[in-house]
C-alpha cells in the first residue's frame, strides 16, 4: 500500500507562490525533455517585446498550476460531503493534469495558435497537450512505473490515465449530454472544476497565470485566490458535485473576470504585442512554404524540439528560400514593427461576417464564456446552510456590475515600410470608422 505521507517531496522556490513542494511522481514528469521544453516558451508570447518584465515561461506557470491544484484539494477535503471520498491517487491525477495542461503550447504560446489555424482550423493546443502527455509518459518509461505499486503511490489503471487526459481537455461532443466525463462518477465531478473548468471557467490555471502575469507585468491583481480557496466548498446538485463559493465572496469572483479583461486590454492584446505576433506568424508562414524548413507540430517527436528559438533557427539558416522570413525577423530585432493604423470596438453580433474571413480576424474580449456572465454558472452557499448550492442574481451582489460580457475589437496594421503611407491611411481610415 502506498504511503504518501513518507514520500520525499522536492521543493521549488517560485517567484509567485514562494516555496512549493512537489510529489516525487510530479518530479519524474518535470525531469523529462517534453516538460523541460516549456522553459523555452514565453508565457506571453510577443508580449515580452513590449513588457521587459514578462520574461516568464510556461514552465514555471505549469508548476504553479500543479501547486494550486494541490492547495485547493487540501482545502476542499476539510469539508467534503460525507458521501464523497477522494483518494490520494485522485489528488495526484489532478496535480499531474495541472502540471501537464500546457505541454501542447507551441513557440510564443498563443501566437503559435494563430499560425497553426492558418494551416488547420481544427488545431487546438489543448488537444496537443493530451498527445504530449501520452508521449511523455511513454517515451520516458513513466507510464510503466505508474502502472506498478510504489512506496509513494498506488498503481494507476487505464481509467486513471483517461482521467488525467479528461482533466487536461475533455470537450463535449453532444450538447445534450451534460455530464460527459467517463473516468470519474458524478460524485467526484467537482474534480473536473479544478484545472480546466468548463462549467464556469473558474480554475487554478487562471488563478496562477493572473497572479503570475500581473507580477511580471507590474500590474495589480485584485482577485484573491487565497480567499477563493478558503471559502470554496463541494456541494451536490442533482447527484453531481461541484465547487461552490460562499455568497459573500461574489464580488471577488467578479473581480477574477475583471482582472482577465484588464490583462487582455492592457497586455495580451496590446497593439505592439499584436504587431509583433503578426510578424512572428508571417515569418513562420513564409518559412513553412519552403522545403527543408517545414514546421511540424502534429508529430510529438518533432514537436518537443519546437520552441521560441525557431526564429533564431530561421534567421541563421543558409537556405535562400527563407529570405522573406528572415527579413521579417530582422525587422522585429530592429523594432521596425508593423505600423498600427487604428482600432474600433464593436458588439460581437455587428461583426459576425468577419468570423469566416481568415484575412480579417477580429479580437474578441469576453469574460470567458462568449457573451454570457460566467457567474451565472457558479453556485454559491450561505453560512447557515453550507451544503445547499444556490444561485445569486446580480441584484443580490451589486448594482454596479457589468451589463455586457463580450465585445469585439478590430485592429488595423500596415505591414509595409513606407511611413508616408501610414499617415495617409490613418487619415483615410477615419471615414471608415
Amino acid at each position: 500500500m502506498a504511503d504518501e505521507k513518507n514520500a520525499v517531496y522536492k521543493v521549488f522556490n517560485d517567484s509567485v507562490h514562494g516555496h512549493i513542494k512537489m510529489h516525487p511522481l510530479l518530479v519524474k514528469i518535470i525531469d523529462t525533455p517534453q516538460f523541460q521544453r516549456l522553459r523555452n516558451i514565453k508565457q506571453l508570447g510577443g508580449g515580452y517585446y513590449v513588457f521587459p518584465g514578462a520574461s516568464h515561461n510556461r514552465f514555471e506557470h505549469s508548476l504553479g498550476v500543479a501547486h494550486l491544484a494541490g492547495k485547493l484539494l487540501e482545502s476542499l477535503e476539510k469539508n467534503l460531503p460525507p458521501q464523497v471520498q477522494i483518494t490520494p491517487k485522485d489528488k495526484l491525477c489532478v496535480q499531474i493534469a495541472g502540471l501537464c495542461h500546457d505541454l501542447g503550447h507551441g513557440p510564443f504560446s498563443h501566437a503559435f495558435d494563430i499560425f497553426m489555424k492558418e494551416k488547420d482550423t481544427e488545431w487546438k493546443h489543448e488537444n496537443e497537450s493530451v498527445k504530449m502527455f501520452e508521449h511523455l509518459i511513454e517515451d520516458n518509461g513513466i507510464k510503466e512505473i505508474m502502472e506498478k505499486d510504489n512506496a509513494n503511490w498506488e498503481k494507476f489503471t487505464k481509467d486513471d490515465f483517461e482521467f488525467i487526459k479528461e482533466l487536461i481537455h475533455c470537450p463535449s461532443k453532444d450538447p445534450k449530454v451534460k455530464y460527459h466525463k467517463k473516468s470519474r462518477e458524478k460524485k467526484k465531478a467537482f474534480l473536473y472544476d479544478i484545472v480546466a473548468n468548463d462549467r464556469n471557467g473558474i480554475d487554478v490555471d487562471k488563478m496562477d497565470y493572473f497572479a503570475r502575469d500581473c507580477h511580471h507585468l507590474g500590474m495589480n491583481c485584485n482577485f484573491s485566490y487565497e480567499r477563493y480557496m478558503t471559502f470554496a466548498r463541494v456541494c451536490e446538485e442533482n447527484g453531481e458535485t461541484q465547487i461552490c463559493m460562499r455568497d459573500k465572496e461574489a464580488m471577488n469572483m467578479y473581480e477574477l473576470f475583471h482582472v482577465r479583461s484588464l490583462l487582455h486590454h492592457n497586455a495580451y492584446q496590446h497593439r505592439v504585442t499584436k504587431a509583433v505576433e503578426l510578424m512572428i506568424m508571417d515569418a513562420l508562414l513564409e518559412a513553412n512554404e519552403h522545403e527543408g524548413f517545414q514546421i511540424e507540430a502534429k508529430d510529438t517527436k518533432t514537436f518537443v524540439n519546437l520552441t521560441d528559438d525557431v526564429l533564431q533557427k530561421i534567421l541563421q539558416s543558409p537556405n535562400k528560400g527563407l529570405e522573406k522570413a528572415q527579413k521579417i525577423i530582422k525587422r522585429i530585432l530592429h523594432r521596425d514593427f508593423y505600423k498600427f493604423i487604428g482600432d474600433k470596438i464593436f458588439e460581437p453580433q455587428e461583426l459576425k461576417h468577419l468570423n469566416s474571413d481568415k484575412k480579417k480576424q477580429p479580437i474578441k474580449f469576453t469574460y470567458g464564456m462568449k457573451d454570457k456572465n460566467p457567474i451565472d454558472s457558479l453556485r454559491f452557499y450561505r453560512k447557515d446552510d453550507p451544503t445547499t448550492p444556490i444561485r445569486l442574481s446580480k441584484d443580490e451582489v451589486s448594482y454596479l456590475l457589468p451589463e455586457k460580457f463580450a465585445e469585439t475589437k478590430v485592429m488595423l496594421f500596415y505591414k509595409g515600410e513606407e511611413k508616408s503611407v501610414v499617415e495617409l491611411t490613418k487619415r483615410e481610415i477615419k471615414e471608415f470608422w
